[in-house]
């Protein structure tokens, strides 16, 4: 795969890079991220240099996420699409930075390495969850059967009491 990175000599040089690369879907950049792709990550970026020295990446992700269905816990793959904006300003100028909205740039650095800042956006951009579809009946909760496969057998007796109060009031 590709690394991401970019030519900060060559950037001023030129005024603009365009970087496209792949990142390995078992990529150890992602462990204990929560987060597990089917298919590589596709980056395509465009680094600028602002006037105010910082170091601009504006580009896009796509990938496809392996999640679980919410309700039914089917493993399904999620089209992922990200647009991501990076800014990298010089380690000095970046004072308190409560957003933390901003990477540091060291004053002797001679490249970036986009992995890191890439992986924390797409963790904070990704869906928390998905459904396999928007009508997903999910599982029974007494037997555990996939109610979208097949109708579960239980007789609800066996319903948790303390329940039964707000049964009640249903059936009144």
């Amino acid at each position: 795969m590709t690394m991401l990175r970019v030519d900060l000599v060559r950037l001023e040089r030129e005024g603009v890079l365009r970087v496209e690369g792949a990142i390995n879907p078992y990529d150890p950049l992602f462990e204990e991220s929560g987060m597990r792709f089917a298919s590589p990550l596709h980056v395509r970026i465009e680094a600028t240099i602002a006037g105010s020295g910082e170091v601009v990446i504006r580009g896009s992700v796509q990938a496809s996420l392996v999640q679980e269905c919410r309700r039914c816990l089917v493993e399904l793959n999620s089209p992922f699409d990200t647009e991501l904006t990076l800014v990298f300003a010089p380690a000095d100028e970046l004072g308190e930075d409560p957003a933390g909205d901003l990477y540091p740039l060291g004053a002797s650095a001679t490249e970036l390495d986009l992995r890191g800042p890439i992986r924390e956006e797409l963790v904070l951009t990704a869906p928390s969850y998905a459904f396999c579809q928007e009508d997903c009946r999910g599982l029974c909760s007494g037997c555990g059967t996939n109610l979208n496969e097949e109708n579960c057998q239980c007789s609800g007796e066996d319903a948790d009491p303390h329940w039964d109060v707000l049964r009640t009031l249903g059936s009144e």
